[in-house]
């Protein structure tokens, strides 16, 4: 029996890490270090993907950076994929800004693939906030041009001979405006090739449309460099190969990479999960112009909350606290769960978010604005995974963290969520930028690793304090002379006295300095100043900072 491939619908939105970001063209999102996503504007001024950073700045000065940000990506993808939704449940999520469904079942109910096409087309557009781009065109089979994956000009010379030409694509939209573009073709990796085209490749003839394209658009899995050094640098000559011949000389790997080059699907569409919905809420019918009220309401929604995990056998890494009032502001909070909130701890979450909330304006406080009030309360669960359970040990550090878990609870309670931190290392110089304090129970990434080299970074004999701000003093050579710094960390006389708060101490030994310049490439950031470890009367030891000509007292030691 032949080896027939489903036909598949990709919907794809080019650029979509630039999309999720906020910023104006020309921008740019890098990942590791290169150019990841660029909008029209940066491509115009020659950046592509994969470029380097430094090459992407040198041919746009403009440009701005951006880092990626994957949560914000698939925040703003779930509206194109409830779109895409409304006609089949079997849509697989690739990545953000790509997905794709099967073609059969939903092409017979809306009248075929190209009337399926606009419909999603629309549907998409209208969930994107913008006007569509101009139909897929059909019957067209000759890609795009393949310079880069962000290219989207599609050939204007056809297939063969009555096949209608495609125009060509519209210039890729500036940053922050999304599009998106449709294609049909046999199987996934053919159908998302024909999305970027913006073409529907007709039955039995995708193993023509693939075969213009360079060899390396099969992926990793296809040994490029190695069929163009044999002179096949096209996916039609590779799919010209014998299947025996590629299996023996190529494995597993190249079997599945010349079955896409043939048009034959490797593996079927995987359709995401569908979450079952957990939350619970609470309408005000009217409104309720209070917030207390909100907070007693929040416990018996958590402990329903809790009710509903529990059947459902599941736990949640998040909680999203969500408000809503009568003028149609609403506002959205995620607190981290990991199963150790009781009702009472989450409920104690959302009355802090609410005086959070109220203290920074978001909303009016009671009787300032009698015509608005609190609509809804709306608790939500994210990140839903199988609940393990929790085994407590009948002695050990189990007991102790679990106690320490309670008791943390119950001081929060009283002092609210900040009332308790705890001490993380973080990455600095100076002993104030090597530790932050952290709200207990929250997740804490440093932005800079602790371990990385540190040029200037004081040796470890860490000082018993540290000031939450330096204390300006003066520091004096013999002759009652300011000491000074200069640019290549000379000193310009030997420290004698120091003076704190008005009141003289002799300086019996010092040492240093310790130059460090940081962020010289940013001058709203970049800071020079060094530091001295000096010993005073009594044997008290004082670490000093000078910075701009100025003096500081920044820790002390025992």
């Amino acid at each position: 029996m032949a080896d027939r491939t489903p036909r598949v619908l990709a919907v794809w939105c080019p650029d979509w890490p630039v999309v999720a970001v906020t910023a104006d063209d020309p921008v740019a999102v890098t990942e590791g270090g290169r150019i990841l996503a660029c909008s029209a504007g940066a491509r115009a001024a020659g950046v592509r993907q994969g470029q380097r950073l430094k090459l992407a700045q040198r041919l746009c000065p403009e440009l701005e950076l951006r880092d990626r940000d994957p949560e914000a990506e698939a925040r703003r993808f779930e509206p194109v994929v409830a779109a895409v939704e409304a006609f089949t449940p079997r849509v697989e999520v690739i990545r953000p800004g790509l997905c794709a469904i099967p073609v059969k079942g939903p092409g017979r109910y809306f009248g075929g693939e190209e009337a399926l096409a606009a419909k999603v087309r629309t549907a998409v557009a209208d969930a994107l906030g913008q006007p569509p781009v101009p139909d897929a065109v059909p019957g067209a089979v000759t890609p795009a041009t393949p310079t880069t994956p962000d290219t989207l000009t599609a050939p204007a010379t056809p297939a063969r001979p009555g096949t209608p030409a495609t125009p060509a694509r519209p210039g890729t939209p500036r940053a922050n405006t999304p599009q998106a573009q449709v294609g049909v073709a046999d199987g996934l990796f053919a159908a998302v090739l024909a999305a970027r085209a913006g073409v529907l490749v007709p039955a039995g003839r995708t193993a023509e449309f693939l075969a213009p394209y360079p060899v390396g658009t099969l992926g990793d899995e296809a040994p490029a460099e190695l069929l163009g050094r044999l002179g096949l640098p096209t996916v039609g000559a590779f799919a010209a190969l014998p299947s025996e011949a590629v299996a023996d000389r190529f494995g597993p790997a190249g079997t599945a990479a010349h079955r896409l080059a043939r048009g034959l699907q490797p593996r079927p569409l995987v359709p995401r999960d569908q979450e079952p919905d957990l939350a619970v809420e609470q309408r005000f019918d009217p409104p309720e112009p209070l917030a207390e009220p909100l907070v007693f309401v929040a416990r018996t929604l958590a402990e329903a909350l809790h009710q509903r995990l529990a059947g459902a056998g599941l736990t949640c890494r998040r909680v999203a606290v969500e408000v809503a009032c009568a003028d149609g502001r609403t506002a959205s909070r995620l607190w981290r769960h990991e199963g150790r909130l009781s009702a009472t701890a989450l409920a104690e979450r959302v009355r802090w978010q609410l005086q959070a909330w109220q203290g920074a304006g978001t909303f009016a406080a009671a009787g300032e604005d009698p015509d608005t009030g609190f609509t809804l309360l709306r608790l939500a669960p994210d990140g839903l995974s199988p609940d393990q359970g929790r085994q407590l040990g009948l002695w050990g550090q189990a007991v102790a963290d679990d106690r320490v878990e309670r008791a943390v609870a119950r001081v929060q309670a009283v002092l609210g969520h900040a009332g308790l931190r705890r001490i993380e290392p973080a990455g600095g110089r100076g002993p104030g930028e090597q530790a932050v304090r952290v709200p207990w129970g929250e997740p804490y990434d440093a932005a800079v690793p602790a371990d990385a080299p540190w040029p200037g970074r004081l040796p470890e004999v860490w000082p018993a304090v540290v000031l939450r701000e330096p204390a300006p003093v003066r520091v004096l050579d013999g002759a009652g002379q300011p000491v000074t710094v200069d640019g290549r960390a000379g000193v310009s006389a030997r420290p004698v006295l120091v003076v704190v708060r008005g009141r003289e101490e002799r300086v019996d030994g010092w040492t240093g300095p310790w130059p460090a310049v940081e962020y010289w490439w940013d001058r709203s950031l970049a800071r020079r100043r060094a530091r001295f470890q000096v010993v005073v009367g009594g044997g008290r030891a004082l670490l000093l900072t000078v910075e701009g000509g100025a003096w500081y007292l920044e820790a002390g030691y025992d």
